[in-house]
């Protein structure tokens, strides 16, 4: 008979909501009204899931209703606060969650055990790079940007912008900088590594 995997879950790996995201979508302005999905898709493109979002804001505060079928047959549905706080560079304001389970402020909510709460609210629930061994951790200081498929993955996005009025984009340069320091790897100390 199998056993339940006792590996912790890993915050990127979990479903997410976040204030961006509803920005983008249009979906978070003042004195609104909405009640609209978010869709997840699977890697080749296909919807996976969805969320029904009802969002009522005022000019500074609001709450965020979510409905959704949690493992196919648990019905959910609550209210999350939304605030705004002024911006530090004095445009605006900025909308925060409020969780509630912690009460706490954040950006982002993340779907464990049937609700999507701040990742603190979570016992067991762990960032990729708290998980990894020693070891990796050591080569990863060494050949990182050797080790790193993410920087191309970044430079050939949909609309990643290398240029702006004929200039390169700082983003473009951090990255080709960090793909041109693989060139320097010297294979010599791959070698030593692997034999530590």
């Amino acid at each position: 008979m199998g056993r339940w995997s006792n590996s912790p879950d890993e915050v990127e790996c979990l479903k997410r909501i976040t204030i961006a995201d509803l920005k983008k979508l249009g979906y978070l302005q003042p004195n609104v009204h909405l009640n609209r999905s978010i869709y997840w898709n699977t890697s080749n493109g296909a919807k996976a899931s969805s969320i029904t979002v009802i969002i009522e804001t005022n000019d500074t505060d609001g709450y965020i209703t979510l409905d959704y079928t949690f493992n196919d047959s648990q019905k959910v549905n609550y209210k999350v606060k939304l605030i705004t706080r002024p911006s530090n560079l004095g445009n605006g304001l900025l909308w925060f969650f409020v969780c509630p389970h912690t009460q706490k402020v954040c950006r982002k909510l993340h779907l464990n055990s049937g609700y999507f709460l701040h990742r603190t609210a979570f016992n067991g629930l762990y960032y990729e790079k708290q998980l990894q061994s020693k070891k990796w951790r050591d080569w990863e200081k060494v050949f990182g940007s050797y080790l790193n498929d993410k920087l191309y993955e970044e430079l050939y996005k949909k609309h990643f912008k290398k240029f702006y009025n004929g200039k390169p984009t700082k983003k473009y340069l951090q990255l080709m900088k960090k793909i041109n320091a693989r060139k320097d790897i010297n294979f010599e100390d791959w070698e030593r590594a692997l034999l530590m």
